[in-house]
């Protein structure tokens, strides 16, 4: 239980105390009056006696009281109506709430920490009204009158006759019949005889002479002469005398008016109101009193201020000057009691009530008890005497008492008042009223067995109960408190005698003295035993005591505290008081929460914010109703919907009372504020016919890491070429998009004119359906000027201008159940300064439960007519995103730091250009290597021109725009549908077989030297687009070589004519993607050429081997392809002829064919190279066809550029050798470069397609790069096998340098060799049996430095195969020969073979080696022979 104020010790005794009556003349009722009070008010705060008082027991022995205390009431003659007194009480526990500003104790236990309220004023205040209010009843005498106070005034004519009256009166009352009520203690009761003296207005004299003749007539100890009112109460009250009367009459404050002081008449009149009242409360039925009792006015309780005891027995009359009174008590508000009585006065009624205790009461008690006491011994029954031991009724032996489950027999014995057994009640009860608790316990032990034995179980209970109570209040505790005989009595009260108003009693008594006794358990038991239906206020007080009691447990139960909290909770819901019912429900609150009893966490909040809302404590309403929606509830989806029209009702009543507040935060639907994506720009156009607008940035696509990084490396690859090579300091990449993975530390800019988007991620965490409508941004703008003229002027802040900035109103915006679905919400600047973007503002509604989530099934726009006139509520939610944790600093690892995220917070800057482009005809399918045309077209919608238009990409062998040779105006696309895409030349049939030449720069087509081949210039007619202009410009597409989807991204970056300080550049993106098929395989290589004279004489002639297979099979579509020409270009090599040319002038390829093609080709004329820049290349065509396809013009010298920059890029990557020797390396070089050859072949070819049943002629090209002789080379990419997995090392290579010595590849191209001989020679064997035949064979140097060689013509001893290819010939004379070669030198040396057979013989057995002259560490090898040499010899 919670604390009280009073000990156990001080509640009992303040609880039953000897009770007085006051019968008062009409007279001295006006003279009290005076002072707003009754005489029973006016006595009531000093009713309690300041000093001890003793008494003698019927033993002589001297007793002492302390703090005893009296209760003097008016006479009432009818007992008080159950209704009236729960009416009263429960106005008592609504008048008493938890004072404002308490400090609530902190219990902390486990997990928890609870700030719970100690004490409970109101339940005090509930028992104290309780216990004073119980009527007398006849088993029991603690409230019945023991003495009468007769009071009359000094100013009445005969003060003597009126006491006689009054005396009379109270004989009438107790002895009379007919009034059943009040109960009196004995029929002598003692009579106290009073007079009042008013000291402003009375005769001193004539009261005082009239106090002596009382004094006379009733003796000194039977009268008192009060006086009172010593000044006027309309005198102005220099001196503020205090008011001790107002706690006492505070607590009936509220009904003051309504209730006690009412008639009938006024109760019936209200009786309607109150019962519909009540019954909307949800109260019990039992509250809706009516046809209240005459005498409700008069509950002792309630202080009946009628002036004459004798109207409340006459009705009319008593109705009259009660409403009388209450219309009078009504107008005076601020009444203040005791205005006519002085400190002395005070003094006066103190002395007054100790006279009248010390003369009166207390020797008139000590009389009756003594009385009694000889009554009991001298009656027949001796044998009941307390004082005697032995017990001859029970005949010696001892009946066992009988239990309360034998005596199943109602509480029907009644005994007469003058019964012994009652006589020893009475006597038990004046031991404890004053307090000789010793004495009473052994009465009320007696008295219990002669009522069990009389099986009297009303009159036993309440002995039972008493007899408890008095042993647990013995002084010295001689024996422990027997808490059976409690549950004994309760049980007894409760289910035989079905008074459950006892019962309560003996609950309350019991669980304080448990309470005291530190026993919460059995406390708590207890009072969770008497809760019941019939009374919901008493349930809900003694479940809450019963909370206290768990959560005061030596290890609090605070689960358990909760629980009861929310039954207590209900209950006091259910009695119609919604503040307690409140109070309980915050209290438990604190249990649940946030532990994940979700539903039960509902329920709290749903009840928190229904009582809130009916106690117009809207806020908190609208604070609980928040937590239901926004926790993610587990309910079902109609429980769910009834929570949100709950909440929308709540809310759009607190939205009434102040219209023009703020906007407030609405919980629903949840916003994710991380996921909110800002784009700015115009969104992106469709496709339109042919025209295909560039992708650009839009919020539809996914963020990319890899992408946006591509993306800000070509960025900054076209702003360091614009900024002469260097990235400017202050270069932020444009960003487009900002999302939580962009970086978002700076202020992002956006151009005026152009919209901003606000995608917002909402989040439907309910069941049902939410309708939002009048969706749109919430933002603030500050206008600024960013030239730097006026920096002083800062304007004002605007919030809700559209001339400064346009919003986007989203109408209706449905989110369907648990959806989490996106809003694009734009904004317009139309002014330049800085806009800060807060967040969303919104009507929040849901769709009736009828229509279907589509609005299928209702009329269109219904649902929307419906909630705009009840359902919607306005309010905002802002848009807080978190920046990155910030994690570099030190300091900023060790602590929890965040930067900021500015994405909301964008500059609007000066009108800049926008450019659109749109591709024409842009293909989505290409073979590999085919060449398409396309037509791009470039539109400024902006008001500014634009310059500076360059294009950047990854893949630049992709696409060209034509070189500088290139026609700058070209057909328009629909009349070029069918032309070539190439440069072309008819030509004379004659001279197919030798190569045409043409040369052309590299620098034409930007590939110089320290170029960058990625940054494309668009060739713009005068370099400006201006406003509104367009032009299409021609774009020729190569197929990449490699198979599959190929994604290539393009970036074109343009500047504004006008330098501004914001921006100085703008990006468009464009992603292409181009799906590729197999078309052609490629592969070429290159060897030297025997023959060692070329036009000039002059050796160094090579033979090209093309391989060309048709590998497309994914199209079935494609027919043959025709190889139309192949062409060379280098910077010192060409194309001379085609050797192998054969009849079928056209090369076509079917499916899965393969041809091969030889050519010759010859070194570039000596003049022609050494005049020629290194940048110049010379171009030769070998056509087969009759349409030369000029190769050195646009596109096909720009495709052939570009993929020889390409590849030229990837060889820079890889690592160059370090070599430790100097000379080595050189040596290596040499060699190599003999090897090396610059020769680049291209194949033009043409591919039948037939599509639709027509027939088109794709064309395209594929490059062959040749580096070194002998080494095959492919026009694809070689897909690397993937090395097989090795074992792991653990211990370090002790030769880690790479060797130096040059491969045995390398050195087979050093020295040339060619035997020269007649293919065959006719010789007579039958004249001549040797056949001599003269060979020369020539030694040609192919590198620079001198080398030294050796040729040995000794057979090598091998295999008998071998023999056999060689035939039996013989090498005559020298057999070695050594020489020295100088760089390039030609030597013949000139060899003779001898046969003695006729037949064919190889002759290319000589073994030639070399080494470089001035390397001795390079070992000799082999010089390997390409070719066999066959000879043949005939017979003559």
């Amino acid at each position: 239980m919670a604390q009280c104020v009073q000990s156990v010790q001080e509640l009992i005794p303040d609880s039953f105390v000897p009770c007085v009556a006051a019968l008062c003349s009409d007279e001295a009722e006006r003279l009290t009056r005076l002072n707003h009070l009754s005489f029973a008010e006016l006595l009531r705060p000093f009713s309690r006696l300041t000093s001890e008082v003793h008494m003698r027991d019927p033993n002589n022995q001297l007793h002492v009281i302390k703090n005893l205390k009296i209760a003097v009431s008016n006479i009432i003659t009818q007992p008080p109506h159950p209704g009236a007194i729960r009416k009263l009480l429960s106005d008592v526990v609504s008048g008493s709430q938890p004072a404002e500003g308490l400090v609530a104790n902190v219990i902390t236990a486990g997990d928890y920490d609870l700030n719970i309220s100690a004490t409970t004023p109101w339940f005090e205040s509930y028992r104290e009204t309780f216990l004073q209010s119980m009527p007398a009843s006849d088993h029991e005498f603690l409230n019945h009158y023991l003495a009468c106070m007769l009071v009359a005034s000094s100013s009445e004519a005969e003060p003597v006759e009126q006491f006689s009256k009054l005396s009379q009166e109270q004989h009438r009352i107790q002895h009379n019949s007919d009034y059943s009520y009040p109960k009196w203690f004995i029929p002598n009761t003692l009579k106290y005889y009073v007079l009042l003296h008013d000291v402003s207005a009375g005769d001193e004299q004539r009261a005082e002479s009239i106090y002596e003749e009382m004094k006379q007539k009733y003796g000194t100890q039977g009268c008192y002469l009060l006086k009172i009112n010593s000044r006027t109460s309309n005198r102005a009250s220099d001196e503020q005398i205090p008011d001790p009367w107002s706690q006492y009459l505070q607590k009936n404050s509220i009904q003051n008016q309504e209730s006690y002081e009412d008639g009938p008449c006024t109760v019936t009149s209200n009786k309607n109101s109150d019962s519909n009242l009540l019954s909307l409360d949800g109260l019990d039925n039992e509250v809706k009193v009516d046809g209240l009792p005459n005498n409700f006015r008069v509950h002792p309780l309630q202080l009946d201020p009628s002036s004459d005891s004798s109207n409340s027995i006459d009705g009319p009359d008593h109705v009259k000057s009660a409403s009388s009174l209450h219309e009078t008590k009504k107008t005076n508000t601020g009444i203040i009691h005791g205005a006519c009585l002085t400190l002395t006065d005070h003094d006066r009624i103190r002395q007054f009530i100790q006279e009248f205790t010390f003369r009166g009461l207390l020797p008139h008690i000590e009389k009756t008890i003594r009385q009694l006491n000889d009554q009991l011994i001298s009656r027949k029954g001796l044998s009941r005497s307390l004082f005697s031991a032995t017990k001859k009724w029970f005949s010696g032996s001892k009946v066992p008492e009988k239990s309360i489950n034998d005596l199943k027999n109602t509480s029907g014995l009644l005994y007469p008042p003058e019964a012994p057994e009652l006589q020893i009640r009475k006597m038990a009860d004046l031991c404890f009223l004053v307090q000789h608790y010793d004495l009473a316990y052994n009465c009320y032990h007696t008295a219990k067995k002669d009522f069990l034995n009389d099986q009297a179980m009303l009159y036993a209970a309440g002995a039972l109960e008493m007899a408890a109570v008095s042993a647990f209040l013995q002084p010295g505790a001689p024996r422990p408190y027997p808490a059976h005989y409690m549950d004994t009595a309760i049980q007894t009260y409760r289910d035989i005698c079905k008074n459950m108003v006892l019962a309560e009693r003996c609950v309350l008594l019991s669980a304080e003295i448990l309470k005291s006794q530190s026993k919460y358990s059995e406390a708590a038991a207890l009072l969770i035993r008497l809760t019941s239906e019939d009374s919901d206020l008493r349930s809900a007080l003694l479940l809450e005591q019963a909370a206290h009691c768990f959560i005061n447990m030596k290890s609090p139960m605070v689960r358990k505290y909760a629980f009861h909290m929310i039954l207590a909770g209900h209950r006091f819901s259910k009695a119609g008081q919604k503040k307690h019912a409140l109070r309980c429900y915050c209290q438990a609150m604190q249990v649940y929460k946030g532990k994940g009893w979700s539903l039960a966490e509902d329920h709290i909040n749903f009840t928190i914010g229904r009582q809130s809302y009916t106690l117009r404590q809207l806020d908190n309403a609208v604070s609980a109703f928040r937590h239901i929606l926004i926790n993610e509830s587990k309910q079902s989806a109609a429980q769910q919907g009834a929570f949100l029209r709950e909440y929308l009702y709540v809310y759009k009543n607190v939205s009434q009372l102040s219209p023009d507040g703020p906007l407030p935060q609405l919980p629903l639907p949840y916003i994710n504020s991380s996921a909110t994506r800002v784009f700015f720009g115009h969104d992106r156009r469709p496709a339109d016919g042919e025209k295909q607008a560039a992708t650009h940035v839009s919020l539809d696509q996914e963020y990319d890491y890899e992408s946006s990084q591509q993306w800000r490396e070509l960025e900054e690859q076209v702003v360091a070429l614009v900024n002469k090579g260097v990235i400017p300091s202050n270069f932020h990449p444009t960003q487009y998009c900002l999302n939580s993975y962009s970086d978002n530390s700076k202020f992002p800019l956006a151009v005026v004119e152009e919209p901003i988007t606000v995608e917002v991620a909402f989040r439907n965490p309910l069941k049902v359906p939410l309708l939002l409508t009048d969706l749109s941004l919430l933002w603030k703008f500050q206008p600024k000027d960013f030239s730097g003229k006026n920096n002083e002027e800062v304007k004002e802040l605007v919030t809700s201008e559209p001339e400064m900035i346009g919003t986007e109103v989203i109408s209706e915006f449905l989110i369907n159940s648990e959806e989490s679905k996106v809003a694009r919400l734009k904004l317009f600047p139309h002014h330049i300064g800085e806009l800060h973007i807060l967040g969303v503002v919104y009507n929040l509604g849901t769709i009736q439960s009828s229509m279907t989530v589509d609005g299928i099934g209702a009329p269109p726009g219904c649902h929307t007519e419906k909630h705009s006139l009840s359902m919607l509520v306005r309010g905002r939610q802002d848009l807080e995103i978190q920046g990155p944790r910030l994690n570099n600093t030190k300091e900023e690892k060790t602590s929890i730091k965040y930067g900021p995220d500015r994405r909301l917070d964008p500059i609007i800057t000066e009108e800049m250009p926008l450019l659109e482009v749109f591709f024409i005809h842009f293909p989505t399918g290409l073979l590999c290597g085919e060449i398409r045309k396309a037509y791009v077209e470039f539109v400024n919608v902006s008001k500014c021109p634009l310059t500076g238009l360059k294009v950047v990409s990854k893949r630049p062998e992709f696409f060209t725009f034509g070189g500088n040779t290139a026609v700058l105006t070209p057909l328009s696309p629909s009349a070029s549908e069918n032309c070539s895409a190439y440069k072309t030349a008819v030509t004379d049939a004659a001279s197919v077989c030798t190569a045409f030449t043409s040369s052309a720069s590299s620098v034409d087509f930007g590939i110089g030297v320290g170029s960058h081949p990625e940054v494309i210039p668009v060739p713009l007619p005068d370099t400006v687009l201006l406003p509104g202009a367009s032009v299409q410009l021609p774009m020729w597409l190569r197929g990449p070589d490699e198979e599959g989807v190929h994604e290539i991204n393009f970036l074109f970056y343009y500047e504004s004519v006008k330098k501004l300080p914001k921006i100085r550049h703008r990006i468009l993106r464009h992603t292409a993607v181009i799906c590729t098929s197999r078309s052609l395989n490629v592969r070429a290589t290159v060897c030297r050429s025997n023959s060692l004279e070329d036009e000039e004489g002059r050796g160094g002639n090579m033979l090209v081997f093309v391989d060309v297979e048709n590998v497309n099979t994914s199209e079935a579509s494609v027919k043959e392809f025709h190889i139309v020409q192949v062409s060379s270009s280098s910077k010192h090599w060409k194309l001379h002829k085609s050797v192998n040319l054969s009849e079928n002038k056209d090369a076509k390829l079917g499916s899965r064919e393969k041809g091969k093609f030889c050519f010759k080709a010859i070194r570039c004329k000596e003049k022609e190279v050494a005049t020629q820049s290194s940048e110049k290349y010379t171009f030769a065509d070998i056509i087969f066809g009759n349409e030369q396809i000029i190769s050195s013009a646009s596109p096909c010298a720009d495709f052939f550029y570009r993929s020889l920059s390409s590849e030229l890029k990837k060889s820079q990557v890889q690592p160059s050798v370090h070599t430790e020797k100097h000379s080595a390396a050189d040596a290596v070089r040499l060699i190599q470069k003999c090897s090396a050859v610059d020769l680049n072949v291209v194949i033009l070819w043409k591919a039948y397609v037939v599509e639709d049943s027509k027939q088109l002629i794709l064309e395209g090209q594929h490059h062959i790069i040749l580096h070194t002789i002998g080494k095959e080379a492919f026009s694809y990419p070689q897909k690397q096998e993937p090395p097989e997995m090795e074992l792991l090392k653990f211990f370090r290579s002790e030769n880690t340098t790479v060797s130096s010595r040059p491969s045995v590849e390398q050195f087979s191209n050093l020295i040339k060799t060619s035997l020269h001989y007649p293919e065959s020679f006719n010789h007579p064997f039958h004249q001549k049996s040797l056949c001599l035949v003269p060979v020369t064979l020539l030694l040609s140097n192919c590198s620079e430095a001198d080398v030294d060689v050796i040729v040995d013509l000794r057979h090598k001893p091998t295999s008998p195969e071998s023999l056999e290819i060689h035939g039996s010939f013989t090498w005559l004379g020298q057999t070695q020969y050594k020489l020295r070669l100088k760089g390039e030198e030609i030597h013949s040396l000139q060899l003779k073979a001898c046969f003695v057979h006729t037949g064919v013989y190889n002759l290319g057995t000589p073994r030639v080696f070399a080494k470089l002259s001035d390397q001795l560490t390079v070992v000799e090898t082999s010089q390997q022979n390409s070719m066999p040499a066959l000879i043949i010899i005939n017979n003559v």
